[in-house]
């Protein structure tokens, strides 16, 4: 009768598991249906775009398109250009969001309690409301037209800075007192252990913030207005004409290429991406 009883979970078990299985594959080809179509139109003929009833796969397989976003636009200008901004924003919202976080977690100052949720409350503000200080005090420092004009408003990162906080609260503060005893001052704790403990969240915002600035497109649109200096995304809506005649195979190619470099990132950070939302979700 035990046998039976066995028998029949582990057969209850399995049938589980393989619905659950077939639950993830369904919902993945659903989410990847997207990319399919992005990647399917790229190498469609233009005539195939609106064809109606739509088909998802090209009758005619033409990579040609990709070519043709090579010869349309400076296309690898365009990359450096927004790879250049992306790295650079990204190094300083390191830095900033870092320290800011060190110093919320691990050291008691006046006004502390006030002041992180203002520092936080950045989340909630949307850039386009504080377009135009923002856009006189680049103008100000004098860099508009420049790479440096994206890099200054962005390195302000609180979601970045959020997930480290949380993460340097939950590391016991023994650590700072024995590395106290051993003559450590406080840049060398933040740099030798804290931030060292704080890996994964770390990459987390890096690839979060990354991928953020690589598709900046509002900004980039105010503040860049020669061709030499415009980002990918800017450099993709020059292939749509000014009366909606597009070519959407060209446009397609181009977006499909644009992912590679956030897909590359994306690959090196999702093994934190877990981590980081359990670290989040702690509260002090």
């Amino acid at each position: 009768m035990s046998f039976h009883i066995r028998y029949d979970g582990q057969i209850k078990k399995i049938i589980k598991k393989f619905l659950f299985v077939i639950l993830v594959i369904l919902v993945s080809i659903v989410m990847l249906m997207p990319f399919g179509w992005i990647l399917g139109t790229s190498m469609r003929k233009a005539s195939e775009s609106f064809a109606l009833p739509p088909v998802f796969f090209p009758t005619e397989w033409n990579i040609e398109n990709y070519r043709s976003v090579l010869n349309a636009i400076p296309f690898f200008q365009y990359t450096w250009n927004s790879l250049f901004i992306s790295v650079v924003s990204t190094f300083f919202m390191v830095i900033t969001a870092s320290m800011a976080a060190y110093a919320f977690s691990r050291i008691e100052f006046k006004g502390k309690k006030i002041m992180f949720p203002i520092v936080i409350s950045g989340m909630m503000i949307p850039a386009q409301s504080i377009i135009i200080p923002t856009f006189l005090i680049t103008r100000a420092i004098n860099v508009i037209d420049t790479p440096w004009s994206i890099i200054f408003t962005s390195i302000y990162y609180p979601v970045g800075f959020f997930l480290l906080r949380q993460s340097m609260m939950t590391i016991p503060k023994s650590y700072d007192e024995a590395a106290y005893c051993d003559g450590a001052g406080r840049f060398t704790i933040f740099t030798k252990i804290i931030l060292p403990m704080s890996k994964s969240p770390l990459i987390v915002a890096c690839s979060m913030f990354f991928i953020n600035i690589w598709n900046e497109f509002f900004k980039a649109m105010i503040f860049l207005t020669s061709s030499s200096n415009l980002t990918l995304p800017l450099g993709i809506r020059m292939l749509n004409t000014s009366h909606g005649n597009s070519n959407m195979p060209l446009i397609t190619a181009a977006v499909v290429l644009s992912l590679i470099v956030p897909l590359l990132f994306y690959m090196f950070g999702q093994k934190y991406l877990m981590q980081g939302a359990l670290i989040s979700g702690l509260k002090s």
